[in-house]
C-alpha cells in the first residue's frame, strides 16, 4: 500500500494493490471515499467473472453469508429459468385455448376470474398459515413450487379440454396465487439465514437481481422451445413435466442447502438429540441436510418423544392443570407424561430459551422413566430438572455461539396457554 500525504495532515489519498488489481482510494471534500481502478492485469474471464461477483453476489462474499450460500444460489439459477420457461409455455396455451371462447361475454368473465378473482381467492387462503411458514419456511417453499408448477400444467392442457378451459385455467391460477403467497412469504427468512454480518438488504436485494437474470434468460429458453420443440402440443407434453421435474429438484437442492437458524419442533428435537446422544451442539449447517422436506414428523425419540403445539384442553385434564404448573412455578412451560410421548404446552409469552428448557427437561425425564418405573411422575420431572438447570448455561452459549436464534420459538400455529 502506498499513501501520499500532505505535510501535517493525515493521508487522505492512498493505492491498494490486490489480486493483480491497483485501486486508488481517495477522501473527497464532502467526506465521501471514492474508489477508483488504476490498473487490471488480471484475464479477461476473471474480470468478468468479478464483476458477476459484485453485481450479483453481495458484498464481501463469501465471508459475508453463511454456509451453503453457493450451492443455493446455484440451483436458484436453475430453478428460475425452468420456472420461466414454462410460464412462456403455460402462456401460450392459454392464448391458444382462449381462441376458443366462442362470444365476448364469457371472454370477459373469463379474463376477471382468471386474472384478478380465483388468483386473488388462492392468496387470501394462502395468507391464512403465514404462522406455519415462519416456522416451516423451506417446506412451503417447496410447497409453493410444487403448487405453481400445478398451475402451470393445467394452463399447459388447457387446450385439450376447450369445453372445460373456464374450469382448468381458473383453478391454475388459484393454485398460482397460493404459490405466490407462499414463496413470497418465505423469501425473508430463507434469506435471513444466510445474513451473517447484519447485512440482509444487501443480500435481498443482489439476491432479487440475480432472480430477474435467471428469469429473463428462463423467459429466451421458453421462446426457443415455444417456436420449436414446443410448438405441438406433443412437444409440450414432453417438455413441460421435464422442465417441471428440473424446476422442483432445483428449488429441493435449493432448500437443503439453506441453514435456518431459527427454533421450531423440529429444529429443536434434532439439536437435543445430539446433544444427549454425543455431547455437541450441531449448527443450522450441520442440520440442514437432515431436515424431511416432506412429511411433517415431531416426534423423536432420541429427544424425548415431546410433542409441542396441542391444545391445552386435549392434553391436559383441566383437574391437573393447576397441579402441572406448581411442579415448575417460575417456568412458562407445563410438562405431561402421555402414552406415548410427553406434552410440552408453552405459555403465550415463551421464548426460545423456555422451550429449550422444557424440552432438555422432557427429554431426561423420559431417559429417567424409562430406566425406573419406581419413581412417580412428579419425583422424575423434578430430578430431571436438576439435570437441565446443571447443563443448560452451557447448552444456551453453545447454541447461541452456533448461530442459533433463542429468543423465540417458532411452532407455527400451536397452541398457548396463559393464566
Amino acid at each position: 500500500m502506498d499513501m501520499e500525504m500532505k505535510e501535517g495532515e493525515a493521508p487522505v489519498l492512498w493505492f491498494e494493490t490486490s489480486d493483480s488489481v491497483c485501486r486508488r482510494h481517495q477522501f473527497e471534500p464532502d467526506g465521501q471515499l471514492s474508489v477508483v481502478i488504476v490498473d487490471d492485469s488480471r484475464p479477461l474471464y476473471q474480470r468478468v467473472a468479478g464483476s458477476f461477483m459484485n453485481k450479483f453476489f453481495p458484498s464481501g462474499y463469501p465471508y459475508s453469508v453463511n454456509e451453503g450460500y453457493l450451492r443455493y444460489t446455484q440451483f436458484r439459477a436453475v430453478q428460475h429459468v425452468t420456472s420461466a420457461a414454462l410460464s412462456v409455455l403455460s402462456t401460450q396455451s392459454l392464448l391458444f385455448a382462449a381462441g376458443l371462447r366462442p362470444t365476448p361475454a364469457q371472454a370477459t368473465a373469463v379474463s376477471w376470474i382468471l386474472k384478478d378473482g380465483m388468483q386473488h381467492v388462492g392468496k387470501l387462503i394462502c395468507s391464512n398459515w403465514g404462522a406455519r411458514m415462519d416456522s416451516e419456511p423451506k417446506r412451503w417453499r417447496l410447497l409453493a413450487d410444487a403448487l405453481y408448477d400445478i398451475g402451470t400444467g393445467l394452463e399447459v392442457l388447457s387446450p385439450l379440454c376447450p369445453h372445460l378451459f373456464l374450469e382448468m385455467a381458473g383453478l391454475g391460477n388459484f393454485a398460482k396465487g397460493m404459490a405466490v403467497v407462499a414463496a413470497r412469504a418465505t423469501r425473508l427468512p430463507i434469506y435471513s439465514s444466510f445474513a451473517k454480518e447484519g447485512n440482509l438488504s444487501d443480500l435481498f436485494a443482489k439476491g432479487e437481481a440475480f432472480s430477474t437474470l435467471f428469469n429473463v434468460i428462463g423467459i429466451g429458453v421458453g421462446i426457443q422451445l415455444a417456436s420449436t420443440i414446443c410448438a405441438s402440443m406433443q412437444g409440450k407434453l414432453v417438455a413441460g413435466p421435464l422442465l417441471s421435474i428440473i424446476h422442483l429438484y432445483s428449488v429441493s437442492e435449493e432448500m437443503r442447502a439453506t441453514p435456518i437458524n431459527t427454533l421450531n419442533p423440529r429444529r429443536t428435537a434434532m439439536v437435543v438429540a445430539d446433544f444427549l446422544k454425543a455431547g455437541i451442539v450441531s449448527s443450522p449447517a450441520d442440520l440442514r441436510y437432515r431436515e424431511n422436506l416432506l412429511f411433517n414428523v415431531h416426534v423423536k425419540e432420541d429427544a424425548g418423544n415431546v410433542r409441542v403445539g396441542k391444545d391445552v384442553h386435549k392434553v391436559i385434564k383441566p383437574s391437573r392443570l393447576l397441579e402441572l404448573k406448581q411442579v415448575f412455578p417460575e417456568e412458562k412451560f407445563l410438562l405431561n407424561f402421555g402414552n406415548k410421548c410427553i406434552d410440552m404446552v408453552l405459555e403465550q409469552d415463551a421464548s426460545g430459551e423456555d422451550a429449550l428448557r422444557g424440552w432438555l427437561v422432557a427429554a431426561y425425564a423420559a431417559q429417567t422413566h424409562s430406566f425406573s418405573h419406581e419413581l412417580s411422575a412428579t419425583s422424575v420431572l423434578h430430578e430431571a430438572y436438576e439435570k437441565m438447570n446443571g447443563v443448560f448455561p452451557v447448552f444456551l452459549r453453545e447454541l447461541q455461539n452456533k448461530g442459533w436464534h433463542t429468543d423465540r420459538f417458532l411452532d407455527g400455529t400451536g397452541s398457548r396457554f396463559a393464566f
